[in-house]
């Protein structure tokens, strides 16, 4: 599990006492807007920094909240509780639409798509006439908790940073389960989340909703803090200086979000004041200073101020495996002899280019079969057909009976079917032991008690356990268990294969597909790998590998399919195979 940093107590007293102390209101008022902020940021670090979904539009979800609690509170005084009520589901039911919209787009289009829904919620709240257009609402109630009235920014800031908190914490509980490590999984690309059964477009809105509420909670804040609202905070600027907040801080760190709220805060507070008399006159000459930094950070810390600034804190181990756990329930294994999976006449073309031509084989239970072939000739485009990454343009796919084709990736890893990649696709910062995990994810519970809710409330921790507890057995079967708490990018390449092996295992697979398990291996590794592989055969497992080391398949097969250019061009044992003339011509070049 990761190690996760928490501040030293001192500064949780420190921020009690503020308000009690001879603070000037000022920096109170200061305090609370870095809370408003943080919450925000909260969000980004959720959405941006883990997700890896660029958002500029944030602020935008602000001023959903504020306009929310503003309008009813005036309008039908209302109490602000309602108020809150409402602008979350205002806020859910757009965030939702919007997600569903905007979050199937990849690369620039997604920064560019949030920028244009941000600047639509922005002129819709300065054009409609029930919200008084540009010069907005005042004259908002403040809030009142337990017969006490929050009139004054002392008052708020108790209310306002217990809140920031509950919602770190609310996201540290969330990114420590299951759910949460499918959402650490989308920025690794969606191929191999969803190869290991995480529903990624799910995940995806999951992210992006929760990262609207808690903006939604900073505008209801804001609203009753401020006790007037109009569009200016709620613009396109503002959704830039959050996404800056969470950058500074460190856009991958819980603790990054509110370090970097406070850092830009005071900064822009400083830079106002003193930027004017500088150059003798007034502008937001804060945004180029701001603009400066920021390449200067990305240049030189990319991961943001809270890494180096954690170092002083006191670091947390990581928890302990659980030595026992109820066993994950495991999916019936196909009877011995029984074909697990037949291809058949498989056909895969790019435009006018045929990288499978009408291939076809079986695999059957309990057994192992290579697939072997010069480079470029389609084997794992193969795989890649088998596991639903690519669809089918002829052919058919069955898996244990039953047509596997054009099904997602996800419903062909439930049905039991894992894999590795050719190019290894870990998640570098995480460990090893959650990397591994992932695999588990559909074993986990779907019911209400193992959902997002549940992991936020740390109602799943009996499941957790199980899933852990699951993984850390896999990798000690894979000959892992002493690296468990390390970081997966630390490792080898070779060890980085056989923890890809470790988290394919953990999906209970009937049939394990090995994209070049070998490759970067030493002979040891290898040996120990080729044990490891006839165990799973004669605990009834099938496995399909493609694999360049002839001598590794010709010891471990016990049936080879050889492919060239898109075809298949053998099939047989591989003492036939090592004497087939076609499999000859192939790999030398002729035959005398």
């Amino acid at each position: 599990m990761q190690r996760h940093h928490y501040p030293p107590g001192a500064l949780l007293l420190l921020g009690i006492l503020v308000p009690l102390l001879p603070t000037p209101e000022y920096w109170i008022s200061l305090l609370n807007y870095i809370g408003l902020y943080s919450l925000v940021a909260l969000g980004l670090v959720l959405l941006t920094g883990v997700a890896g979904l660029t958002s500029f539009g944030q602020a935008a979800f602000v001023g959903l909240g504020a306009y929310s609690t503003a309008y009813l509170s005036l309008k039908f005084g209302l109490s602000p509780w309602i108020g809150l009520t409402a602008g979350l589901a205002i806020t859910v039911v757009s965030a939702w639409v919007i997600g569903i919209i905007t979050l199937r787009m990849s690369g620039h289009y997604l920064p560019l798509a949030t920028i244009a829904w941000g600047i639509s919620l922005y002129f819709l709240f300065g054009n409609l006439d029930f919200l008084n257009k540009y010069d907005g609402l005042s004259g908002i109630p403040p809030l009142s908790l337990g017969g006490f009235d929050l009139a004054s920014g002392r008052s708020m800031y108790y209310l306002i940073w217990a809140i920031v908190l509950l919602a770190a914490f609310a996201v540290h509980n969330l990114l420590d389960s299951r759910p949460g490590r499918a959402i650490r999984a989308l920025k690794g690309g969606s191929t191999m989340a969803e190869a290991m059964g995480v529903n990624t477009r799910r995940m995806k809105v999951v992210a992006f909703v929760f990262s609207a509420v808690l903006a939604c909670v900073s505008g209801w804040l804001y609203a009753h803090f401020q006790r007037t609202v109009n569009p200016s905070p709620f613009g396109l600027n503002y959704g830039i200086e959050y996404l800056f907040m969470a950058v500074v801080g460190g856009i991958g760190h819980i603790w990054g979000a509110l370090l970097g709220s406070a850092l830009l805060t005071l900064l822009k507070d400083g830079l106002q004041s003193v930027l004017p008399r500088l150059l003798g006159s007034n502008g937001n000459y804060e945004m180029i200073v701001f603009g400066a930094l920021m390449v200067v950070l990305l240049q030189y810390a990319p991961n943001g101020l809270w890494p180096y600034l954690r170092r002083l804190f006191p670091q947390r181990p990581a928890a302990p495996v659980p030595p026992q756990a109820s066993p994950l329930d495991r999916a019936a294994k196909p009877a011995a002899g029984e074909t697990v999976l037949e291809v058949r006449a498989a056909r895969k073309q790019f435009g006018g280019l045929v990288a499978v031509n009408d291939v076809s084989f079986e695999v059957r239970a309990a057994e192992i079969v290579g697939l072997i072939g010069p480079n470029g000739a389609g084997k794992s485009t193969t795989f890649n057909l088998v596991t639903g990454l690519l669809p089918l343009t002829a052919g058919e796919v069955r898996f244990r009976g039953q047509a596997i084709a054009g099904l997602p990736s996800r419903e062909i890893a439930r049905r039991g079917i894992g894999r590795t990649f050719q190019h290894v696709q870990l998640l570098p910062a995480m460990s090893v032991l959650e990397n591994v995990a992932i695999g588990a994810h559909l074993r986990g519970d779907f019911r209400p008690q193992g959902g997002v809710f549940a992991s936020i409330l740390r109602m799943n921790r009996r499941e957790e356990a199980r899933l852990l507890h699951e993984a850390a057995v896999q990798l000690k079967r894979v000959g892992l268990g002493d690296h468990l708490h390390a970081e997966a990018g630390s490792l080898a390449l070779g060890q980085q294969r056989i923890v890809e092996i470790a988290r394919a295992l953990c999906t209970d697979p009937a049939l394990l597909l090995l994209d070049e398990p070998a490759a970067g291996l030493r002979l040891q590794e290898k040996q120990a790998l080729a044990a490891l592989l006839k165990q799973l055969k004669a605990d009834g497992m099938s496995i399909l590998i493609v694999e360049h080391d002839m001598d590794f398949v010709m010891n471990l097969t016990d049936r080879l399919v050889v492919m060239e250019f898109g075809t298949r061009i053998a099939e047989g044992k591989p003492e036939a195979i090592q004497k087939d003339p076609a499999v000859l011509e192939a790999y030398l070049g002729g035959v005398d």
